[in-house]
């Protein structure tokens, strides 16, 4: 890659007025008889990306913004059993019914197939008695997440890529599909690579769609050099065709391309098709069965803070790049968006919370969209001054948020009338809730952490794990009619930051977690004990319970992978071992947990043992 460095004057400063006005006349294309945005638009050409991304670089350049943020949000549910012959088996825990998520371990009702470093494991697990190893598929990268379909696997890994004139090196993300109708003889089928880094992905019946983010650009001292996205399919490399490239006219600073790509598992060749957004760098995108909605984090000196929202059509191997959208504020993760009923939902903060030196400036808002030309119709903005969203959820024509400060509201929020959005209830707890799960239509199962206020400060120290059930029924006065607290201050769980690990079967009222259990042993203290105090691991494992809306929630028991204590006893304030249990799932009655070094198998009856399965 040859480096170049130019001389500003006036030959620069004329083709900055004539590219300039290129795309003056380009956006003017994207204005409809009314004066609206229409949606994004297709390049024409290499050259006509090259003077798009140069002319709006040299605006930032002047602006004393900055072109790269280079740490990328990675983004990230068991839902009812799927009947399987005699019996159900649990499948991933996903927020849209019909659009699965990738996950470290899935099951197709007989295999469990995981992620084990740089390899995928599959393990006869039913019936349970026999539960075996079968298969280790090695792998050049390092798997992020799997899907299973039909008697095809893919693997979707980062690895270098076979790139020698990359800037920023070779690294990439692959979907990796292979045929195991075989399991002990699977067969590769094919891979699919893009440069840069993975956003997210998800599957609807035997399409899967990759979502990556690669730069743009590569600063040179006084200029710029522009980058065009490639695709590899079976150590082919191609550039992505410029009309394939999209671009909005509110993107101010065209940093990376967000890339989307699909594949048909089902064939060995053709059924792939990738497009581009030219734009800021993708934090987390909200799928529906006809529709990816890509969030990106914008920040301006004169605006502060923003959202881009990129919304694309899908519908098997089609892609299309129809509209994009911006609303105030950040947003949490995928799960502060919805699309319902032609309109697009999104829950944002803006500002931040007091700090040491500084005073509050955070506020929380939710805007409604029409998912067709992603304009705000309506709009509900200033919600609990001083705090910020920590959980979200869209049940239908309802919102429910959960800000926290030094206690927990959690807001139910009325969106049957999209122009008016309005708050009809609120209910103050204390602690707050990281991730909201639906019940049912009446209730939701709430699980973050339990708090206490502070005396010397504006805030809360947390403490425990806690697990509330909520009625909401009446959502005028929502109620916390189920409550569970688990250990003490330093307790944790993966289901707080990864919605994957959370096992919720309505049907059996079961509710698996992992958990890494802190207690303060109140011996070792003489007189009160200060609630910024750590207690010490006791233990990892999953927690099992039993919920529901007449008994609340209750302590059904608890599996470990662990043999030995002292690993808990050595660990001081950071536990690590590949006995740590990170996923649960069931087939029949059989509870299976999961971890890096081995496989359970556990009666949901009893929880007693059944059979386990030591992982290489």
């Amino acid at each position: 890659m040859i480096k170049r460095s130019l001389t500003r004057g006036w030959v620069t400063a004329l083709s900055l007025i004539l590219m300039v006005s290129t795309f003056l006349i380009a956006f003017i294309v994207q204005i409809n008889e009314g004066g609206k945005v229409v949606g994004l638009k297709s390049f024409n050409s290499y050259e006509e990306i090259r003077s798009f991304v140069k002319a709006r670089a040299d605006e930032i350049v002047n602006a004393n913004r900055l072109f790269y943020r280079f740490s990328i949000p990675l983004v990230a549910d068991s839902v009812l059993g799927v009947p399987k012959g005699a019996f159900e088996y649990s499948t991933t825990n996903i927020q849209v019914s019909g659009v699965d998520e990738a996950d470290t371990v899935k099951t197709d009702g007989r295999y469990i197939h995981m992620v084990s470093e740089n390899s995928v494991l599959i393990v006869e697990a039913y019936p349970p008695e026999n539960m075996r190893k079968t298969t280790r598929i090695s792998v050049d990268g390092y798997p992020v997440g799997l899907f299973i379909n039909n008697g095809r696997l893919a693997v979707i890994m980062h690895e270098n890529l076979p790139l020698e004139d990359s800037y920023y090196g070779s690294w990439g993300v692959s979907l990796v599909i292979y045929d195991v109708s075989d399991v002990q003889n699977p067969r590769l089928v094919r891979k699919i690579s893009t440069e840069g880094s993975y956003v997210s992905s998800r599957m609807i019946g035997k399409h899967a769609y990759m979502v990556t983010t690669k730069p743009a650009v590569i600063p040179l001292e006084k200029d710029v050099e522009v980058l065009f996205p490639r695709i590899i399919v079976n150590g082919f490399i191609s550039t992505i065709p410029a009309d394939k490239i999209f671009y909005s006219n509110r993107t101010e600073a065209p940093e990376s391309y967000t890339i989307i790509t699909v594949a048909d598992v089902s064939v060995g060749e053709g059924g792939v098709e990738s497009k581009a957004v030219l734009t800021g760098y993708a934090s987390c995108m909200y799928v529906s069965l006809s529709n990816i909605y890509v969030a990106m984090p914008r920040w301006f000196h004169s605006r502060g803070e923003s959202t881009e929202i990129h919304r694309i059509r899908i519908n098997g191997l089609e892609i299309e790049c129809e509209a994009s959208g911006e609303v105030p504020g950040r947003v949490l993760n995928q799960f502060s968006m919805d699309e319902y009923q032609g309109y697009f939902r999104i829950a944002t903060t803006t500002g931040y919370v007091a700090r040491l030196l500084s005073e509050a400036t955070s506020a929380n808002h939710v805007y409604v969209l029409n998912s067709k030309t992603l304009e705000i119709v309506g709009r509900l903005e200033n919600l609990a001054p001083g705090e910020e969203i920590y959980s979200a959820r869209f049940m239908g024509a309802r919102c429910y948020l959960v800000t926290f400060k030094k206690v927990d509201p959690l807001f139910t929020i009325d969106l049957s009338n999209p122009a008016e959005p309005k708050v009809l209830g609120k209910l103050k707890i204390p602690g707050y809730s990281d991730y909201l799960h639906p019940y049912d239509e009446n209730h939701l199962i709430g699980i973050g952490k339990e708090t206490v206020e502070a005396e010397e400060g504006d805030f809360a120290w947390y403490q425990g794990l806690k697990i509330s059930l909520f009625d909401v029924s009446n959502v005028t006065s929502p109620k916390e009619v189920g409550k569970i607290i688990v250990g003490d201050r330093g307790t944790d769980s993966p289901a707080l930051w990864d919605h994957h690990a959370f096992l919720f079967d309505r049907k059996r009222s079961l509710l698996v977690i992992p958990v890494l259990e802190a207690k303060i042993l109140r011996e070792k203290y003489s007189g009160s004990i200060p609630p910024n105090t750590y207690g010490e691991y006791v233990f990892q494992g999953a927690y099992l319970f039993r919920v529901s809306p007449e008994e609340g929630i209750t302590l059904i028991g608890r599996i470990t992978h662990l043999e030995d204590q002292e690993e808990l006893d050595q660990s001081g304030y950071y536990f690590s071992s590949k006995y740590t249990i990170t996923r649960s799932l069931y087939v029949g009655d059989v509870i299976y947990t999961v971890s890096s070094g081995k496989i359970k198998a556990n009666s949901l009856t009893d929880l007693s043992e059944i059979s386990e399965v030591e992982l290489d």
